[in-house]
């Protein structure tokens, strides 16, 4: 998943100074994300899902308030068919939107676990991986549309 995501940044870097946060975010969340199963369990195991879902939130967040806007309102400038196939991913994006609301709900303030919760925990943790993985690719693909389809036009002006 870190990988998938450093090849983002090196295919999409610079397309804009919000994207380019944007992809450190997602960098920044996975490394986080996949530092959680090795913490021990009470206060650093805390302490990491806590700055996961932090993270997690402001990345949505940016999505949703930032970059989303941003990309749909360049493919309606260039009125070429890419706004509405790029409108056409968000639906899918959606749920993984719902899961993370939902883990955050869930752990977000993790206090002194209990064993059932570390096992729900793990297997909440690996959902939210799948989940995670399937929207970058998501979100990918809406960059993609959107940056390709206008690539040639901006670098012409």
């Amino acid at each position: 998943m870190l990988e998938k995501c450093r090849n983002a940044k090196d295919r999409w870097g610079g397309v804009s100074t919000i994207i380019d946060h944007w992809l450190e975010e997602r960098q920044q969340l996975i490394a986080v994300f996949v530092s959680i199963p090795g913490q021990a369990a009470g206060t650093p195991l805390n302490r990491a899902v806590g700055d996961f879902c932090d993270l997690l939130m402001d990345y949505l967040s940016s999505g949703h308030f930032e970059v989303y806007e941003q990309l749909l309102r360049e493919g309606d400038e260039f009125d070429d068919g890419s706004l509405e196939q790029a409108q056409s991913l968000l639906p899918y994006i959606q749920p993984s939107t719902d899961a993370a609301l939902d883990f955050n709900d869930a752990y977000g303030t993790l206090d002194t676990p209990t064993l059932q919760q570390l096992c729900q925990l793990s297997r909440d943790l690996s959902n939210l991986g799948e989940t995670l993985e399937e929207r970058f690719s998501l979100e990918d693909q809406l960059i993609e549309i959107l940056h390709n389809a206008h690539k040639d036009q901006v670098s012409a002006t």
